[in-house]
């Protein structure tokens, strides 16, 4: 669960990157927008934003950041909801104001807004395979160099849930933790000990690890590769003892089958790691 401290701080933290890398900052000798001072200072615009494909909407905060730091000024009218599905060629947004704000504050809001809506277009999609089933979809670690956040906030906002959001909030203990805590039960009683109260997940291989790690009461079990039929095997000898949590080799393609087997959640890294951004386009008006 994302805290809205801390979403509010990776925000902010986004926004002044962004318009550092785009406009320069004090570091750098000749900051700013040129291309926008081509264009009067007084000049004022009108300009709408909107897709040229499907899409789940997302990423609405980090917009509002940003032209809230470029120029508050700047007059923002939503036209759609965070969580909205967008048909093809939908204007969901209205900018009024300076024209060189709107211009220089172009290219960063659209990034924020086509990836994230993209993770959370892509979320949406692999819910709706799952409808009707009781297994949840989770996402990973595995995302975009500074965009964590971002890409677990829009995760949510497509339907999933989000994993541990770092190496701070949860266990997950895998191959190398175990070998080197000297075991299952060893990393287990450890975990708890240094973090009491915080979910403790181990992966497994095997029965025979599935086992250890159910005596060694893990919160979360991880199975990882193991087949279908090995699924529906390990939820029936778990019996509720522990959440089971499938990962390895899933696709959208065999993703409702492996949730059928009855397993709690399915982790993806590709929600997240393989985003393709939505196709935008911001157009002034007259």
């Amino acid at each position: 669960m994302i805290s809205a401290e801390l979403l509010n701080r990776t925000i902010l933290r986004n926004i002044d990157l962004a318009l550092d890398e785009d406009i320069g900052s004090n570091l750098v000798a000749d900051s700013g927008d040129i291309t926008a001072q081509l264009i009067p200072e007084t000049e004022q615009a009108h300009a709408r934003v909107l897709t040229r494909e499907a899409m789940v909407l997302a990423g609405r905060p980090w917009v509002d950041a940003l032209f809230a730091k470029l120029d508050p000024t700047v007059e923002i009218t939503w036209l759609a909801a965070e969580g909205d599905y967008l048909a093809a060629n939908t204007v969901f947004l209205e900018l009024k104001g300076s024209a060189r704000s709107l211009l220089t504050g172009e290219r960063p809001a659209l990034n924020f807004i086509q990836t994230i809506s993209g993770v959370a277009t892509r979320v949406a999609a692999h819910v709706k395979i799952l409808d009707g089933l009781n297994t949840r979809l989770l996402d990973t670690r595995k995302t975009l160099p500074g965009l964590r956040i971002a890409e677990k906030y829009a995760v949510a906002v497509g339907g999933g849930q989000n994993h541990r959001l770092g190496l701070f909030d949860a266990f997950l203990i895998k191959e190398n933790h175990i070998l080197a805590a000297g075991g299952i039960q060893q990393a287990i009683t450890a975990a708890h000990r240094i973090a009491p109260g915080k979910p403790v997940e181990v992966e497994v291989e095997t029965f025979e690890e599935l086992n250890l790690a159910l005596e060694a009461g893990a919160d979360i079990i991880m199975l990882d590769n193991f087949s279908n039929d090995d699924m529906r095997q390990a939820v029936a000898h778990t019996a509720g003892r522990s959440k089971l949590e499938a990962s390895g080799n899933i696709t959208d393609i065999n993703l409702r089958s492996v949730a059928e087997t009855g397993v709690d959640y399915i982790s993806l890294g590709t929600l997240t790691k393989d985003v393709k951004a939505i196709d935008l386009s911001m157009r002034l008006v007259k």
